[in-house]
């Protein structure tokens, strides 16, 4: 049994595949495996993984018909036996320590989710995000509160949401099924692995190289154009009602999030940012609806 497992499902990257691997087979820490998943690629990143499992046994090749990451990173799952998993990427790459750091940190701390920081790499350039992982120090040995992991949700304030940039005991994705169908599928799947922890432990540092290109959604052109925006606020509060449905099932500090959840709310009323009148009353009156609705919420959940 390996004691990590890297998860890299994959679709129509090609022209990336070859660092993303060579950066894994570079790694100071050699015991892992790699479980690719082929979700249905044109291209020719089928043929590009085909060369590295038939160089070297650790790293395995599956295809599916092409049903979207969540759908591949559950097959990844069923393949996996590390008593650790990881996600990298296809079109990212990590230093060749990284795998080390992660590890070595899990042995001093016990803990079964190490959460590292992220470098961004766009248009040729390499850019250190270290504000977020300096706040680790916030707290004593960087032992994060699970309610702060979740409540990251609400602002990204650690950067915990990320499926890449950690490590995770293999026993939490007991049960784990990723939700398809999800626009920035990290925040509607990442919360229900902080609720099965007991320790998540922060790890400064920029190990994970994420890349920020053109075709991806997080790189994709952004205008401040109320179609945009608006369509952005409406998966925003479709993820935060999953999840708030979640902390319900786990009956887990309910008050304290429905409290952030209605401030978040609060913060989305538009009152003069450039739109039209008949754009600001659309959004608002979208808004103002979830709140009655979290109002209703609140009342049943008091007995009222």
């Amino acid at each position: 049994m390996p004691r990590i497992s890297i998860g890299v499902p994959f679709h129509n990257v090609e022209e990336y595949l070859p660092q993303c691997l060579d950066s894994i087979l570079r790694q100071t820490f050699t015991d892992f495996e790699v479980i690719m998943v082929d979700d249905g690629s044109t291209d020719g990143s089928f043929e590009i993984c085909q060369k590295y499992a038939s160089k070297d046994s650790r790293f395995k090749l599956f295809h599916q018909e092409n049903g979207g990451v969540a759908k591949a990173r559950n097959t990844c799952l069923r393949h996996m036996n590390g008593k650790f998993i990881t996600w990298i990427d296809s079109d990212d790459w990590v230093d060749e320590d990284y795998l080390e750091k992660l590890i070595d940190t899990q042995e001093k701390t016990g803990a079964d989710i190490i959460s590292t920081g992220l470098k961004t790499f766009r248009d040729g350039n390499i850019y250190i995000v270290n504000g977020n992982m300096e706040r680790y120090n916030d707290f004593p040995d960087r032992v994060i509160p699970t309610k702060v992991a979740i409540a990251d949700m609400f602002g990204s304030k650690y950067l915990l949401v990320n499926m890449c940039g950690n490590l995770v005991g293999a026993e939490l994705y007991k049960g784990f099924v990723f939700s398809g169908n999800l626009m920035y599928e990290d925040y509607g799947n990442k919360y229900k692995l902080f609720l099965k922890s007991k320790k998540i432990v922060g790890l400064p540092g920029s190990g994970y190289i994420y890349r920020i290109r053109s075709s991806s959604i997080m790189g994709s052109n952004r205008t401040n154009t109320f179609e945009v925006e608006f369509n952005n606020k409406v998966v925003a509060v479709q993820h935060l009602e999953r999840l708030i449905f979640y902390l319900e099932i786990s009956n887990f500090e309910l008050s304290y999030f429905y409290d952030l959840y209605e401030k978040w709310l609060d913060n989305q009323i538009v009152r003069d940012n450039g739109w039209t009148i008949e754009e600001q009353e659309k959004s608002n009156n979208f808004i103002l609806k979830r709140k009655k609705l979290l109002e209703k919420r609140l009342k049943n959940s008091n007995g009222v």
